[in-house]
This record gives C-alpha cells, structure tokens and sequence, in this order.
C-alpha cells in the first residue's frame, strides 16, 4: 500500500484522534521538549505508534522546502475522495457547504478547509480543473481538517450547483457588485455557499446556478478580502442563524 507524508502539529495530531491506524510512524525533531510536542507524543504513546527522535536535517531533508514544525508523520494510503451524494444522503440535519470556483493557490484552499471544520460545514465542494488539488502544501494550512472536512472535486460545477438546488439547497454565491449585503437578507437553513477568487470571483456559469448573490460591506478602503476571509465571515454568519 502507497504511503505519504503529513506535516505539522495540528494535522498530525488530527490523524492520531480521528484515523490512529493510518498513521505509521511519527519522526520528530529531538530538540522539541515543548508542551506541544509532549502532547503530540502522549497521543501517539495512546495510539501505540512508533516515534523516532532525529535531528532537523533529517526533517528536512525528508520534506525539503516545508514548515514541518519538526514533526512528520508517514501515513499509510492516499486520501481517499469524497463524493457529494455520500455526504448529502447520510445528512440528518440541512446541508451547509462551502463552494470553491477558481481556487488555485494550495494554500488558501487549505485555509478554507479550516474554516469549514471549525464552523461545522459538511463538506467542501470544488472543479477538478481550476482548483488547487489536496496537496500536501494544502494539508498543512488547512491545520488537521484535511483529514476530517469531505473535499468533493467535481466535473462540473455548474450541473453540481443545479443538483443543488433539486435537492432543495439553496445556493447563495458571494460577489462584490450584488445589491443585497449580508447582513440585510434571509435565506433557508439548507445553503451552500460559493465563493470564488479574491480579484476575479466567481466564473460567469457559476454566478447564473446561484440563487441568491451577496456582498459583504466593505469599509474601508480595500476593495476585496481574501478567500478564506470572505468564507469565514460568510459561513459564521450563516452558522449563527442556525443556532
């Protein structure tokens, strides 16, 4: 079976807590006597996972070029792909998703995956062309919720969002030239909510499956936020309308 690398304290210490059988070594820099790392070791201990102690140039020399923290896990097997109709018909609750068009950049991808755990989404949804894969750039910034936030990558996101909306969830795209604002409309509690790249938002296709567009205010003198910004914002305000 094919293994792969993980990086980073929160995402390590993610794999441990929700997929402890995946995780087959642990190498950690010896120098690391921090609080973190004793949590991480204990956690491992738990788990009965080996932990080899090395220095930082075997650390980086493993994951050359990455900000490993001094912690790399191998994993066995690959991620494995989610799909959208797993996710929605084991839903006991109205569906809340975040929708990427046009998000290349690993990292902002990884942001938002973070995003989507914390507020409690169900899944992130994005095209497999246009869109950054889940790299192991993205499964470092995403901090651990690569390993537990379902990432659907979809054919076609136009039809995807048209499915959507037969499947009663209201599809609510976020762009800076809407007339409403955030703040100043309703919407059902099922939504799934698109946004795209800082600068060049979502493609004209994706706009027109939307059934409501947005605009967060702005006040000051910038005129856009980044991605994983504008989702946070987007999705905790949805999230406190559904208690």
């Amino acid at each position: 079976m094919s293994s792969r690398l993980i990086y980073g304290f929160h995402a390590i210490t993610a794999k441990l807590r929700h997929d402890p059988a995946a995780v087959k070594e642990i190498v950690i820099d010896a120098s690391r006597q921090d609080g973190r790392a004793r949590d991480l070791l204990a956690h491992a201990d738990l788990q009965g996972v080996r932990v080899i102690a090395a220095d930082g140039k075997r650390l980086d020399g493993m994951a050359p070029g990455a900000r490993h923290q001094g912690v790399i896990a191998r994993i066995e097997g690959g991620r494995k792909a989610a799909h959208l109709d797993d996710v929605l018909d084991t839903l006991t609750e109205p569906a809340f998703l975040l929708v990427l068009d046009g998000i290349t950049d690993p990292r902002n991808l990884g942001a938002c995956l973070r995003v989507a755990d914390a507020v409690g989404a169900h899944a992130v949804i994005a095209p497999k062309d246009r869109a950054a894969g889940l790299t192991d750039v993205a499964a470092k910034a995403a901090s651990g919720a690569a390993e537990t936030m379902p990432y659907v990558q979809v054919t076609n996101l136009a039809r995807t969002l048209r499915e959507l909306r037969e499947r009663d969830i209201w599809v609510v795209g976020a762009a800076d030239a809407a007339t409403d604002d955030l703040y100043s409309v309703t919407w059902p509690a099922a939504t799934a909510w698109v946004l795209g790249a800082e600068g060049e938002g979502m493609r004209r296709l994706t706009r027109e499956n939307c059934d409501q567009l947005l605009r967060i205010p702005m006040h000051g003198t910038v005129s856009s936020l980044n991605v994983s910004v504008a989702a946070g914002i987007c999705l905790y305000e949805a999230r406190r309308r559904r208690g």
